[in-house]
This record gives structure tokens, C-alpha cells and sequence, in this order.
């Protein structure tokens, strides 16, 4: 008799507009969490896009995350259970240091963030998705909610907070409909987190045994 290795583990992409709930989904499902907007690029970065007609740095813009460095740890956390992460401090626009991430020998964790939906298509090609969600709950819940959480993480400042929680909100569903394109699932708090238990449960099924 001989038995399978442990299967490497699979990434849910956890996506949605700011102040959606994206990180409260990620606690309250007990896995892992792989914290994306940990690979933004630091404020010196001259690839950093501009919001148009403006000399505000264009956060929401995929161009201002390194996509490349967070599908690489993924692939190491899917493929041995540990990989280096940048800390960023989103107030100083820095990384500050780094830390390593370990999620033991879980079959499922998360990786969630405004850009997730960029990489599906990558993590899909490498073997490594298990599923990609959209979280999506209104404009104007996600504006009141992404400015009072900003505002008191003292992320940037006040005028910054409400010309982008403006443009934000005006673009909101053009954000989902484009997150929902490339491949994540709309959904709302409980769908996620019953899709996310359906994947846990299904990560932890034993794989068959072959008999030598």
C-alpha cells in the first residue's frame, strides 16, 4: 500500500472594490490570509500611475501593484507552505520590512485584495486556484466604510481620503464589472463565506490511495 504525498495547496483570489469587506470575509473564514495590498510599489516608484488630470498617485490603478512578486508567493505558499512578505505601510507609501508568512499544511488559504482579479488568470494557468470572488455591496456602503476604516488608520490625508472615496464611488461598478471579466464570481458576505467553507472542505478530502 502507498499513499500520495499531501496535495499542494490552492489560493481562493478574494477581490472587490475598497471598503467592500474583503478583509473581514478573509477573518471570519479562519484560513490563512495572504495580505496583497502588501506588494503595492513603494511611493518612489517612477512607474506609478497618475489619476488622470491630477498629481495624486493613482493607488487603484493595477500599474501602482507588483503582480509578478504576488504571484510568486503564492506559488511558494501553494508549493511549501511558507514564503517571505513584504511589510507596507500604506501611510508612508513604503515597504518597512519583511516578514514570513506560514501556512502550515493547509490545503486552502487566501489571498485578498483590490487587485486580485488581475492574477486569476496567472494562478489559473499554474494549477494553483481554487476560486476567485468578488465581494460587492454598494457604493455608498463602501464609500462610508473605506473612508471611516482610512481615517482612522491615518492611511493619507483627509483631502487625499475624500477625492479618492468620490472617484471610487462613482466608478464602483465599472471596478466590479471589470473584476467580474476576468474571472472572480459576484457575490455578497454570505456567499463568500459558504463558498469559502465548500472549498475548505473540499481541500481537506483525503486524495484516493493506490495499492502496491
Amino acid at each position: 500500500m502507498s499513499i500520495h504525498p499531501p496535495s499542494p495547496a490552492r489560493v481562493v483570489l478574494l477581490c472587490g472594490p475598497s471598503g467592500s469587506g474583503k478583509s473581514l470575509v478573509a477573518a471570519r473564514s479562519g484560513l490563512p490570509v495572504l495580505r496583497l495590498d502588501d506588494f503595492y510599489k513603494e511611493g518612489d516608484d517612477p512607474t506609478l500611475p497618475l489619476v488622470d488630470g491630477s498629481s495624486d498617485i493613482d493607488w487603484d490603478h493595477p500599474e501602482s501593484w507588483d503582480a509578478e512578486v504576488a504571484v510568486a508567493a503564492i506559488g511558494r505558499l501553494c508549493a511549501g507552505g511558507t514564503t517571505p512578505v513584504p511589510v507596507y505601510d500604506i501611510s508612508l507609501s513604503a515597504r518597512t520590512g519583511e516578514e514570513t508568512l506560514d501556512i502550515g499544511r493547509t490545503p486552502l488559504f487566501i489571498a485578498e485584495g483590490i487587485f486580485a482579479a488581475e492574477i486569476v488568470d496567472r494562478c489559473r494557468e499554474l494549477g494553483l486556484l481554487a476560486d476567485a470572488l468578488c465581494l460587492r455591496r454598494g457604493p455608498v456602503t463602501t464609500f462610508r466604510r473605506r473612508f471611516l476604516r482610512d481615517l482612522k488608520e491615518g492611511r493619507k490625508s483627509v483631502p487625499f481620503l475624500l477625492r479618492r472615496g468620490w472617484r471610487l464611488m462613482r466608478a464602483e461598478r465599472s471596478i466590479v464589472n471589470r473584476q467580474v471579466a476576468l474571472g472572480a464570481h459576484p457575490c455578497d458576505r454570505d456567499e463568500a463565506l459558504g463558498r469559502l467553507a465548500t472549498a475548505a472542505v473540499a481541500g481537506r478530502a483525503p486524495r484516493e490511495r493506490t495499492a502496491s
